[in-house]
């Protein structure tokens, strides 16, 4: 379940009622007449099943609401409410397979903006990388691919193409092209300073590396592991299941690549670099490939049974 707890300008509280009376799976209304101030208003506030939230809100929005007054939408981890249970039952479809779309370009509104804090996890998760493939530590890449927080404008791309938002698919790529391209040059500096106090060799990236030497090598499993991962994210972030992207994220050589490219363009390995960046950019097209087309087939489906 979902709660609303809605700013209505006076002379559009009846209107927003009817509405959320005439949504199958809502309950709990309660109108407050005069209690907001800033902006002043009414407060009504409703319960609503998942599965009719995404309608309910479009509503709201050609109502004006989200201009005129205020929208704040809140889960409900517990209701204890035989009414609610009916409102779940009447409401058509299963909670878990709904995708509230303004939830998901709001999300990933936030996470694909390039920010001081984004890159500063992808520098660090590209750094930890480094260290993962010089020694061939797959404890250490596996860290750096959880730290990566590349998944979100990817996500960002996604939604992007398929709601048709332009800029949100410009900020979602600014974000990946940026974070990754500074991560990379700040790595092969990192990379040089290590080398420099003896941390780091070039024979120690030439040896042997049966754990880490897929970082380089990309071949049509990589593409296919993406493909995978893409789906598994998308249907993680549309169905609030966001345990599931810590697996999506240890699952993409996306990190781990652009850190291999990094340090080898530090010791001149340009065969490791490109092999590295195919490996990127591989990983990066079928997360996208596949994200978008997760959500073409939810959107599809689920305006089939609506």
């Amino acid at each position: 379940m979902l709660h609303l707890r809605l700013i209505v300008p006076a002379d559009r509280t009846e209107a927003v009622v009817r509405a959320v009376e005439e949504t199958v799976g809502t309950t709990h209304l309660v109108v407050l007449p005069g209690a907001a101030r800033d902006p002043a208003g009414d407060v009504v506030m409703c319960d609503v099943a998942r599965e009719a939230g995404d309608g309910l809100l479009g509503e709201l929005r050609e109502l004006g609401l989200d201009e005129t007054g205020s929208i704040a939408v809140e889960n409900i981890d517990l209701s204890l409410s035989k009414r609610a249970d009916e409102a779940e039952e009447e409401a058509p479809g299963e909670g878990a397979d709904a995708v509230l779309w303004e939830h998901l370009a709001d999300a990933t509104h936030e996470e694909s903006t390039l920010s001081v804090t984004y890159l500063a996890f992808l520098v660090i998760a590209t750094m930890i990388a480094a260290c993962g493939v010089v020694l061939d530590n797959a404890i250490l890449i596996v860290g750096a691919m959880a730290v990566g927080p590349e998944f979100g404008p990817l996500a960002g791309l996604c939604t992007a193409l398929v709601r048709r938002a332009p800029r949100l698919a410009a900020r979602s790529a600014i974000a990946l092209l940026v974070g990754f391209a500074a991560a990379m040059v700040l790595t092969t500096g990192f990379s040089i300073a290590m080398d420099a106090v003896g941390l780091f060799g070039r024979d120690m990236l030439d040896a042997a590396r049966p754990n880490t030497d897929f970082i380089w090598k990309p071949d049509m499993f990589s593409f296919v592991v993406a493909v995978l991962a893409g789906i598994a994210g998308t249907l993680s972030l549309t169905s609030a299941k966001s345990g599931a992207l810590v697996g999506v994220a240890i699952s993409v050589t996306t990190v781990p690549a652009a850190a291999n490219a990094a340090v080898a363009l530090g010791y001149g390995e340009i065969d490791q670099m490109w092999g590295s960046t195919e490996q990127l950019l591989l990983n990066l097209v079928g997360i996208v490939v596949a994200g978008t087309l997760t959500l073409l087939a939810q959107k599809v489906l689920w305006g089939r049974r609506g």
